[in-house]
């Protein structure tokens, strides 16, 4: 069988859907070269910045593993932007739910959120309200992300920052995004 007869879902066989789970899971295997591709694809994103996006998510994760963080948090680091080209006005939510299947619900919950922590850094400026991420306050992830921010993502905007490449990240994301989904 090359691929399914059916044209409505409600007709399939267990023989096709037994073909096409094959096929999926094929496919969720190759999640990490297609991270992989989709991080290279951020060197044409958002301009305007003194880096690119690509750089400014390899500044991001050199800087948590500098900072002795473990592999989720450097994934996270890594990725935390990837939403920037097809979801420029909610991309953290975006990258969040591309890791949150792989990663522990902390690291998720911070990438989603980081946008508005953000804020802290430059929202004054833009006739917003700098102190914004406050109505998160009570969530046990808040210190977490305003580390996140203020250690790693708002200052990885450096030309002169010494960045690991993306290769050596690699064996990271392949980690990661090869563990079993929902298990972390």
């Amino acid at each position: 069988m090359e691929t399914v007869s059916f044209t409505k879902m409600s007709d399939g066989t267990t023989e096709e859907y037994e073909f096409l789970a094959k096929h999926e899971a094929e496919f969720v295997a190759n999640l990490p070269n297609r991270i992989m591709n989709a991080l290279e694809g951020l060197r044409n994103s958002l301009s305007g910045y003194k880096i690119d996006r690509l750089e400014h998510s390899l500044q991001t994760a050199t800087r948590a593993e500098r900072d002795g963080a473990d592999v989720d948090w450097i994934v996270s680091a890594l990725i935390h932007d990837i939403g920037d080209d097809l979801a420029p006005l909610n991309h953290d939510s975006l990258a969040a739910n591309i890791l949150r299947p792989y990663v522990r619900e902390e690291c998720a919950w911070v990438v989603q959120h980081h946008g508005i922590f953000q804020y802290k850094y430059y929202a004054d400026k833009i006739g917003l309200d700098p102190d914004a991420r406050e109505k998160f306050k009570d969530n046990p992830h808040y210190d977490a992300a305003v580390k996140f921010c203020e250690r790693w993502d708002q200052k990885s905007f450096d030309p002169d920052y010494e960045t690991l490449d993306l290769e050596h990240f690699r064996p990271m994301v392949e980690k990661v995004f090869g563990r079993e989904a929902w298990t972390a």
